[in-house]
């Protein structure tokens, strides 16, 4: 396998306005190691969830190409990606997207329905995702029980269950305090240096890239390294 688990090559994103056009990525070329963690950071409307639903497969650039692992993400139709994300990779919102009725456990367990393991093997990677991060004593919560720094957890468990290759996430901090930020932050680092997590993560939060290994600056539909 390469080093490089994805790679963007000339990628432009054009929007249609009405009439007018607005071009949120520019010819954009990005290399992401395997293992890497990477910050992106950048002002509002600069293309920073653009660039995360493109890595992701949830939408295509207008030109250009977007490989992830072995897999040509633009030469694939809409369905092969919905397959596709299912095992090779793990989002993680600002809003943690729980399900009320359903236990921890049973949110984490949800990605897997889409899989054909068992409901013995879904219970089992639920749980070990759970114990990953912190939570095994709280399989049997519901949201309404758990705390924002707790319900954060059980959404990176999700987003881990299905052991995916890349892990993009979206302002994961964004609605959290400082201490609970610094918390989910720990353990993202927890994910990329013990379990070999390729994290791609895009925050306002100057504090939480810090604990990225390279910071990139997003703006105009460019991106510039920073230094870590």
């Amino acid at each position: 396998m390469s080093d490089i688990l994805a790679r963007l090559e000339n990628v432009s994103r054009i929007y249609q306005k009405g009439k007018e056009t607005v071009e949120v990525l520019h010819e954009l070329n990005l290399e992401i190691p395997n293992g890497d963690f990477i910050a992106i950071m950048g002002p509002s409307g600069s293309g920073k969830t653009t660039l995360l639903n493109l890595l992701g497969g949830l939408d295509k650039p207008t030109s250009g190409k977007v490989t992830v692992g072995d897999a040509e993400l633009t030469a694939m139709s809409n369905s092969q990606l919905s397959r596709w994300r299912s095992s090779h990779i793990g989002f993680i919102f600002q809003f943690y997207n729980l399900l009320p009725v359903l236990t921890a456990h049973r949110n984490v367990e949800l990605p897997l329905l889409l899989t054909n393991f068992s409901a013995k093997e879904r219970a089992k990677r639920a749980s070990i995702a759970l114990d990953i991060v912190g939570l095994a004593d709280r399989a049997k919560h519901y949201p309404r029980e758990l705390s924002g720094g707790q319900e954060q957890r059980v959404a990176i468990a999700r987003a881990i269950v299905s052991d995916p290759s890349l892990l993009l996430c979206d302002e994961p901090t964004g609605d959290l305090d400082r201490e609970n930020a610094d918390e989910i932050l720990k353990l993202l680092q927890l994910l990329n240096h013990e379990h070999g997590k390729t994290i791609v993560m895009v925050t306002h939060d100057a504090q939480a890239a810090e604990y990225a290994n390279r910071i990139l600056h997003c703006d105009k539909g460019t991106l510039e390294a920073m230094a870590a």
